[in-house]
């Protein structure tokens, strides 16, 4: 560590349109998945944090969900809590990526960023591994005219980690002085078991149909070591909105759940350093993210 004057320290959130690669983006700067990363917009349901620390201080990134049109009770509590993020940290990171021209989702959250005056901008060009020279170019000069008082323009690739560390001098010289905000050694501050639900949630997202991202929450009911023995013992829920959904989750034979279970276990095994015995259950709980109690009973 520097000296304890010089360092900094902070939260900074990553905004933009779903999938622009805000989670992947978050993880590779963590160095670890802190974030669980699908094709399929609103994967993030929380502020996940991840913890970067660097030479001269520390970063605390708060990954939230990305801002969208709310349809259901789910969709508002989500854009509620990216606000609530948004007005408490120190730098947002624009993102827009390298592939796809600046649209009019992408000026209405620029704009938005108006609310938040005490939080520095900066405007990264995402995935430019993925465009051409001349898509790069073409999209730092129409984020550039978004707005006045970019902090920085930064193209990068989260894949290939080019310009990544560009992004966390540049955020870092960006944060008030400080002590650092978590011990070294601490990557999130989320709990094993939220981390759990989330990617068996990941796994089940995978290679599913469009109407049911959305409809599918994950509920740990345990996390037990075995008793002589060095297996961890996992049970969860895998909640849906109907019967249809269930059927789909579980597939033909249970051939989808076990599937789901294999991919989910080999993540789980090290993240908890042991074998895992993980035990899915899938259940209904009728139009959830609509109802305020099953909402809450979720944890949102």
């Amino acid at each position: 560590m520097t000296d304890s004057k010089e360092a900094r320290s902070g939260f900074v959130t990553f905004v933009g349109r779903p999938n622009v690669g805000k989670s992947t983006l978050t993880n590779a700067l963590v160095g670890e998945k802190v974030a669980i990363t699908s094709d399929k917009p609103q994967t993030t349901r929380r502020a996940i944090r991840g913890i970067l620390n660097r030479p001269g201080g520390q970063l605390v990134i708060v990954d939230t969900p990305g801002l969208h049109k709310p349809r259901t009770l789910l969709g508002q509590r989500l854009n509620d809590l990216v606000e609530q993020v948004l007005g408490d940290v120190d730098v947002i990171g624009f993102c827009v990526p390298a592939t796809e021209k600046v649209g009019p989702g992408d000026r209405r959250i620029a704009e938005s960023l108006d609310g938040y005056g005490r939080a520095k901008k900066v405007a990264i060009v995402t995935k430019t591994d993925a465009a051409s020279r001349e898509q790069i170019t073409e999209r730092l000069m129409e984020v550039d005219q978004l707005r006045e008082d970019w902090a920085a323009v930064i193209p990068l690739s989260a894949l290939t980690r080019d310009q990544l560390d560009v992004l966390s001098d540049e955020l870092l010289a960006l944060m008030p002085e400080g002590p650092a905000l978590y011990p070294e050694g601490v990557v999130t501050d989320e709990s094993t078991e939220d981390r759990i639900a989330e990617i068996i949630r990941e796994a089940a997202l995978d290679g599913v149909r469009d109407e049911l991202p959305h409809s599918i929450a994950v509920v740990v009911q345990e996390v037990e070591p075995r008793e002589d023995s060095d297996l961890t013992d996992v049970y969860a829920d895998i909640v849906v909105e109907r019967d249809s959904q269930k059927g789909i989750i579980i597939g033909h034979k249970g051939s989808r759940l076990r599937d789901v279970g294999a991919r989910a276990r080999a993540q789980i095994e090290p993240l908890l350093g042991t074998k895992v015995f993980l035990k899915l259950h899938v259940r209904i709980a009728k139009e959830w993210q609509r109802d305020p109690k099953q909402l809450g009973r979720l944890g949102f």
